[in-house]
């Protein structure tokens, strides 16, 4: 049996490039970046380049504007409670979506346990905001505005320079979760305003359990994890340097061919869409499905056929999608972005994600077609629909 996965937005398989640059820092960069001897200092020489190869691709005015981190949940826990306790005496007030990822949501929820106000900002069912919305959400105690570039679920891409022009007339510093955009779109942190950005490694064929926080110059949150000096004071614990490193080449190749990427993920959603037409299934797009949004996902609302059956079905055929975010599917709740986005809707119970990527292809996507059709109709006749 053929294995197609189209589960990318979960977390993507790493590059050999990667791999390579990864293996050879295991075996000859093995100093600790903090140390003065001659292992240190190599260790450190790979530290710096890979965070000023980073620093370039998203704009940073400064290399140091780069703490890497475990990942985009540490990425986004640092930017939000650290900017909440820090700003505190300046204001109680965050907004945010009702679509954001968990990582994003959960600290935004024990900020409101310590006392602080947080408005959730609606979207479209395009899951959109809308502009209007931001500038009326706005107080003169609001500290932060953070809003995700781009949706896991659903792919939608929020108006992420307008949003930062609006912020910036603001009181507010402007932070968003790039973990799904990262690698993908265009990332200008000058252009757009952007204060704080999260992004994490394994979803642009990286290693996982590393990403980094954007941080501009002034900010001075002070490190979330408390321990040693590394990372000039701001994030405690010995650096991940073949990690890194393998990060900064996956960084590389992203910036060289992403979009060829682009087009090549859009043309893999176009195909899949166009296959279950012809193929006579009822369905629908949840959100746009344009060059506006996240080329590499879609999500698709299976009429009348139970997600979970449909997943469960896929996966024994050798198809690995997913029906939301990787890290609630073990969850039984229906998924919040789709609930913002179209209320209690029988398509909230209904839908699937398929993401791609760079090791995709359209002979693999007509498979994917075939199964899908297949597994859909037969659930329908099951259920006698």
């Amino acid at each position: 049996m053929e294995n197609i996965y189209v589960d990318n937005a979960g977390t993507t398989p790493m590059a050999s490039e990667v791999i390579d640059v990864m293996d050879e820092m295991m075996k000859n960069v093995f100093g600790n970046a903090s140390a003065v001897n001659a292992f240190g200092r190599k260790a450190r020489q790979v530290l710096d380049n890979s965070r000023h190869i980073i620093a370039q691709s998203i704009n940073a005015q400064n290399d140091n504007e780069i703490i890497f981190t475990s990942g985009g949940t540490e990425s986004d826990n640092t930017a939000i409670i650290k900017t909440a306790l820090k700003r505190q005496k300046q204001g109680r007030h965050l907004i945010t979506t009702a679509i954001e990822h968990e990582a994003v949501l959960k600290p935004m929820e024990y900020l409101e346990s310590l006392g602080f106000e947080v408005t959730y900002l609606p979207v479209d069912q395009n899951g959109l905001i809308s502009l209007n919305d931001l500038k009326a959400a706005l107080r003169e105690d609001t500290i932060l505005v953070s809003v995700m570039s781009g949706n896991n679920e659903v792919g939608s891409h929020q108006p992420i320079h307008e949003i930062g022009e609006i912020v910036a007339e603001s009181n507010a510093w402007f932070h968003t979760d790039s973990v799904q955009a990262y690698g993908i779109l265009d990332v200008d942190v000058q252009k757009d305003h952007i204060d704080l950005l999260s992004t994490s490694a394994h979803k642009l064929n990286g290693p996982k359990f590393l990403g980094f926080l954007y941080e501009r110059n002034g900010l001075n949150l002070g490190p979330y994890l408390r321990g040693g000096d590394q990372e000039l004071k701001r994030r405690a614990g010995t650096e991940n340097i073949p990690a890194i490193a393998g990060f900064a080449k996956a960084v590389e190749i992203a910036q060289a061919h992403k979009h060829e990427w682009q087009k090549q993920d859009m043309t893999l959603k176009l195909h899949l869409l166009a296959g279950l037409k012809e193929a006579g299934i009822d369905f629908e797009v949840n959100g746009k499905c344009n060059e506006d949004e996240l080329p590499q996902i879609v999500n698709i609302w299976f009429k009348g056929c139970p997600n979970d059956a449909l997943l469960t079905n896929l996966d024994l055929s050798g198809i690995a999608a997913a029906a939301g975010s990787a890290c609630t599917a073990g969850s039984l709740e229906p998924s919040h972005v789709l609930l913002a986005m179209y209320g209690d809707s029988p398509r909230v119970h209904e839908s699937l994600r398929f993401s791609f990527g760079r090791y995709n292809t359209e002979a693999e996507i007509k498979k994917v077609v075939e199964v899908t059709a297949k597994a859909v109709k037969r659930l329908k006749e099951k259920a006698g629909r």
